[in-house]
């Protein structure tokens, strides 16, 4: 097998005076860690997705795709071992040192190497008996999502590691301040009940926020070997849901214990600490799929959300990333305006962060822009190292340029700069980072480099629908006009209930235009403008193709509209003068703009240069 690398979350673990405790009870000690293996640690692995790469006598490297998953297992080990050990005097109780970095690594063999690893055997050593060390990367991920209260050890000088280590540690006396376990977990492989999870934030209700388990999708065909699909279904949106920043979200191993069972919403709820639940089912008949899903309140048992999807089956993987990605992404939404919809007196940063996204997430305007900066500029002023408000508040600073609405956009794009250049300094692989920072490049007018940014979204997040959007975008300024129009349609493919939908629309139909195909280019100019009518844009090119097509009564109706909202269509020359003039300004779509949008404008009325005062401009 030839050697792979791969970003993953590796956790090293051993216990702590190992030699004197089998000095003074060899086979004691022996059959003890056995039992913590089998009965604790092994099923607590399974449960948050890892794998066992190697064990020693006394220790084990582990590694998980979710650094969250990583910590959660380290903390409720550490915690669960607590109490299995109360009765023993305290120089004979098995105490584990656990150290957890994030890096890359070669994979070869199913064994793994490289510094990622060596790191995170040195934090082991760092670790206090019965607590937890982690790398600098590794708390700056879990941060907002597991409400653990680390200390900054500072920069830690270990041995065969060229540079110092930032470390964080979660000490023995935290750990063991933390809610017990009610029930034991059950041996590895054995039926059991679910555990309680223990809270991991403050809130009030005392379930993190943007919990979720997503339970096993009911196969409602007449076919059992359908089953595989729903399940595949199940685990896929467990997945999708796990990338949302601020997520919470039960392993697959947990919710498929609930297969099959009759589902109380609430008291799901109160045994996992969740507030929300996804359920659903599918149906196969012939050629025909349909899949229903609902988002439900945990605490209310009320039902926030339900859709239908149907498709036709094609390509099952297509089909299955397609359902998924659709409905990963809407739950994503609606689990933000849930979440920001719950009053509390005392708010702290991620609820102006929740906040902040809900009021970003509606539709366009300057009020809504200005709500959204204020939110998150409120949550970086309580946590000044929160990555989740340090990304939206670039976010949206660089959007309200990006949508002429920013009163500095030099200011604005220098800070957005700033800001998630520290984040992905952070966070090298997260997606959301890197579409900030494609979103940055864009209003630099740096197209080509914003293109790499995309792409490295939609690689880390197959299913980021606007990253298709705006890869489309920036694909048609660079000259790629064929390449726009496949990843415009998987954007409204995954997100057709988007704000920004008339965008998608927009850029489908520029295409059609420039390509003479005025058919096509109309009906999505039209959709377009039925969501996106404030954008004067829409109404030129609208006047253009229909003036192609010699409906010179549409064409002048929408030029006028144009010119409602924008004084730069009273001559070409002002036109191709006038700041953000976006597509048609891009050196190469000059020659097919210059054929077809403005053959068109100049068709529909539009002058060559400034009309003289006092003469009618023909519409």
């Amino acid at each position: 097998m030839s050697p792979v690398r791969r970003l993953t979350a590796i956790l090293a673990a051993d216990v702590a005076g190992y030699s004197r405790l089998m000095g003074a009870d060899e086979e004691g000690t022996h059959e003890r860690l056995k039992a913590h293996r089998r009965e604790l640690v092994d099923p607590k692995i399974s449960e948050h997705s890892g794998r066992i790469v190697k064990t020693t006598g006394d220790g084990m490297l582990v590694e998980f795709a979710s650094v969250v998953d990583a910590v959660r297992c380290a903390g409720e080990i550490q915690r669960a071992m607590i109490d299995r050990e109360a009765d023993l005097p305290e120089d004979r109780r098995i105490r584990f040192r656990v150290g957890v970095n994030l890096g890359d690594i070669i994979v070869e063999d199913d064994d793994i190497f490289g510094d990622g690893v060596n790191v995170a055997a040195r934090l082991e050593a760092l670790s206090d008996p019965g607590g937890l060390c982690v790398s600098r990367m590794v708390r700056d991920q879990v941060r907002d999502k597991l409400r653990y209260p680390f200390e900054d050890m500072g920069e830690q000088s270990v041995k065969n590691i060229a540079r110092p280590v930032r470390s964080y540690a979660l000490r023995a006396e935290v750990i063991a301040a933390l809610p017990a376990l009610n029930r034991p977990v059950a041996a590895a492989g054995s039926s059991s009940e679910v555990l309680p999870i223990p809270a991991t934030n403050s809130h009030p209700s005392g379930a993190p926020r943007l919990s979720i388990i997503v339970l096993p999708f009911t196969n409602l065909s007449n076919d059992p070997e359908q089953e595989y699909f729903a399940d595949g279904i199940t685990e896929d949106l467990t997945t999708d849901l796990s990338r949302i920043a601020g997520s919470f979200v039960i392993a697959r191993s947990t919710a498929f214990t609930y297969k099959g069972k009759p589902v109380d919403a609430k008291q799901i709820g109160r045994e996992l600490g969740v507030r929300y639940l996804l359920e659903g089912s599918v149906r196969r008949s012939g050629q025909q799929v349909r899949v229903n899903a609902q988002l439900v309140d945990a605490e209310s048992g009320a039902h926030l959300w339900a859709e239908r999807f149907d498709r036709e089956v094609g390509d099952l993987f297509d089909l299955q990333n397609d359902i998924t990605g659709r409905i990963a992404g809407t739950v994503g939404s609606e689990l933000v305006i849930a979440e920001a919809g719950r009053s509390t007196d005392h708010p702290d940063a991620q609820d102006f962060v929740l906040r902040g996204r809900a009021a970003w997430a509606g539709p366009f305007s300057k009020e809504r822009s200005g709500e959204a900066v204020s939110l998150f500029e409120r949550a970086l002023a309580l946590d000044p190292l929160s990555a989740d408000a340090q990304s939206y508040l670039a976010l949206s600073l660089v959007g309200r340029v990006l949508n002429l609405m920013s009163d500095s956009p030099a200011t604005d794009i220098q800070r957005a700069e700033e800001l998630i250049e520290w984040v992905l300094a952070a966070s090298p692989n997260s997606a959301g980072a890197h579409f900030i920072k494609g979103q940055v490049l864009r209003a630099q007018s740096r197209p080509e480099d914003a293109i790499f940014e995309y792409e490295m979204t939609i690689t880390l997040n197959h299913n980021h629908a606007a990253a298709y959007h705006y890869l489309g975008a920036c694909k048609l300024l660079t000259g790629a006009v064929e390449e726009v129009i496949p990843l415009e349609v998987q954007a409204l493919r995954l997100s057709p209930r988007d704000h920004d939908v008339g965008g998608r629309c927009w850029y489908i139909g520029a295409v059609h235009l420039l390509r003479s195909r005025l058919e096509e280019a109309i009906l999505w100019l039209e959709k377009a403008r039925s969501t996106w009518s404030w954008l004067h844009s829409v109404h030129a090119a609208l006047a253009a193709a229909y003036a192609l097509k010699g409906e010179t009564d549409q064409a002048s109706a929408a030029l006028g509209e144009a010119r409602k909202r924008s004084d730069r269509y009273s001559s070409i020359t002002r036109l191709k003068a006038a700041p953000g003039r976006s597509w048609f300004g891009a050196p190469k779509l000059r020659a097919l703009a210059e054929a077809t949008y403005f053959a068109g404008l100049r068709k529909a009325g539009v002058p060559e240069g400034e009309a003289r005062p006092g003469k009618a401009v023909i519409s």
